[in-house]
């Protein structure tokens, strides 16, 4: 069976039952009114270019390659033209070499004032905050005994790993993840809460005893005065390093 001859779809091959399609000439090529057989080549698919996301069609040679994604590795706000102030002057003053240079010294002052401004929402991050700033981030959730000789990354430690304790600090698991925050290893912490049935709570629950192996890069002083101030008021605490009790707020509410 055969088509038109204008535009439409032939046979190729003389009308072959058993000849196998082939690929159509080149319209261009061919002689103006001649019969075209319009194949369709499925061996061929629109590409996007080189790209790592390689996707084989499974039983058959066509490759489709993905679009390569665009991936931004910059961050932070876009970078700032080094003449962003001169180039807001008119035209008739940039054509003053004094009036140019005059403004640049301007020009370097507002650069690193607004430098500045560009790395205020990194202030309130532990890990990159300047040094002087980690005391006063500490103050705001309650940690005023950050000693500033200590090193920094002992300071940046002491700020994060407060600030992920706030919401269970004063209970246990809150003191004993201090504790080995502070000590670098495993702490024990045993203190007198619980649940009992009505009547059936002993009269003194207001203890807590600590045990660590080492205080880590602290000095022992420094141990104390920073476990002290994350135990309760009310609770009695001992605090033990190693077999050493270097702590018991009842003794020294006694000697007082």
């Amino acid at each position: 069976m055969s088509g038109p001859t204008d535009g439409g779809w032939l046979e190729p091959g003389n009308n072959a039952p058993d000849e196998t399609p082939t690929a159509s000439p080149d319209p261009a090529a061919a002689a103006p009114g001649s019969p075209t057989a319009l194949v369709p080549r499925v061996s061929s698919v629109p590409t996007f270019g080189k790209s790592t996301d390689v996707v084989e069609a499974a039983g058959s040679d066509v490759t489709r390659a993905l679009p390569s994604v665009r991936r931004e590795s910059r961050v932070g706000p876009p970078p700032r033209d080094p003449q962003w102030m001169i180039n807001q002057l008119p035209v008739g003053m940039l054509q003053s070499d004094f009036f140019v240079r005059f403004v640049s010294i301007f020009q370097e002052l507002g650069s690193k004032l607004l430098d500045d401004a560009d790395l205020v929402q990194h202030v309130p991050d532990a890990s990159v905050t300047p040094v002087p700033m980690i005391s006063h981030l500490a103050s705001w959730i309650g940690v005023d005994n950050i000693d500033v000789s200590l090193p920094e990354p002992l300071q940046r430690v002491i700020l994060a790993s407060s600030a992920k304790a706030l919401a269970r600090r004063g209970t246990v698991d809150g003191l004993r993840g201090y504790l080995e925050m502070l000590s670098g290893g495993p702490a024990e912490v045993v203190d007198g809460g619980g649940v009992w049935a009505e009547g059936g709570a002993p009269r003194d629950v207001a203890w807590v005893r600590m045990t660590v192996h080492g205080t880590g890069h602290l000095s022992e002083d420094e141990f104390v005065a920073m476990v002290r101030d994350e135990v309760p008021a009310h609770v009695r605490a001992e605090l033990w390093v190693d077999v050493r009790r270097v702590l018991s707020t009842a003794q020294d509410a006694a000697k007082s």
